[in-house]
């Protein structure tokens, strides 16, 4: 369904994206690996290019939207901008805030800007050239994270990615382009921490669900990886 088709993963030197990008290799998908130095993604580079793959590595700061739009281009010139799999990985965790009524200002923009503005920013390139062609999968990884305002400024900038996908449901309908979020569940990566209950590994097979949706299947839900578990 999906070899030989475009796929662009952000946040792919590590974690969730690290996974999601080999496997939709190892599904045939020509993948492009966005991380913010070019070595973070070269090993993973190297194997899928030893299995017979196509990968190409773009280094860029999301928090820079220079960066953003330097990206946007890259990746354009590379598929013909003909993009078909856009995978919302990348996304960083604020500081935890046990005085969360002083939390600063900086940690509600920077979160925004990466984690709602930055997806919305890349959904925005892409999704008009897959509606032309007819197909295109787009996925936002959201969190489940709630009742945490220790952590308000990283949940409020999910939420909004979350309604970003649900308002733009009525313009894919019929286009043979399908948007939906994805929950990976609490993992001990980086971004989740060391105490986080489930492995990495335990994202897929859940996390590439609503990459492989028929055509006939709808936008803007919710796809929970820890739902599909072996």
């Amino acid at each position: 369904m999906i070899k030989g088709k475009w796929a662009l993963v952000t946040g792919a030197s590590r974690g969730i994206g690290l996974r999601v990008a080999r496997a939709l290799a190892e599904k045939g998908a020509q993948v492009i690996l966005q991380s913010r130095k070019l070595s973070g993604t070269e090993k993973l580079k190297q194997e899928i290019i030893g299995m017979g793959g196509v990968a190409h590595s773009i280094a860029a700061e999301l928090s820079d939207l220079n960066a953003v739009y330097t990206l946007i281009k890259k990746v354009k010139n590379i598929t013909g901008d003909h993009l078909d799999i856009l995978y919302n990985n990348a996304a960083i965790m604020t500081t935890y805030r046990e005085q969360f009524y002083d939390t600063p200002a900086d940690d509600y923009t920077m979160s925004f800007l990466v984690n709602s503005t930055v997806p919305a920013l890349l959904c925005n390139a892409f999704i008009p050239a897959m509606i032309k062609h007819g197909w295109g999968r787009v996925v936002n990884v959201t969190s489940g994270i709630a009742d945490q305002p220790s952590l308000l400024a990283y949940s409020a900038s999910k939420a909004a990615l979350d309604r970003y996908v649900r308002d733009m449901v009525p313009t894919l309908e019929g286009t043979g382009v399908l948007m939906n979020l994805m929950d990976p569940g609490w993992l001990r990566t980086d971004l989740g921490g060391p105490n986080a209950p489930n492995d990495p590994d335990t994202v897929l097979p859940g996390a590439l669900v609503p990459v492989l949706l028929e055509d006939s299947q709808a936008s803007g839900k919710l796809y929970c990886a820890q739902d599909y578990g072996e």
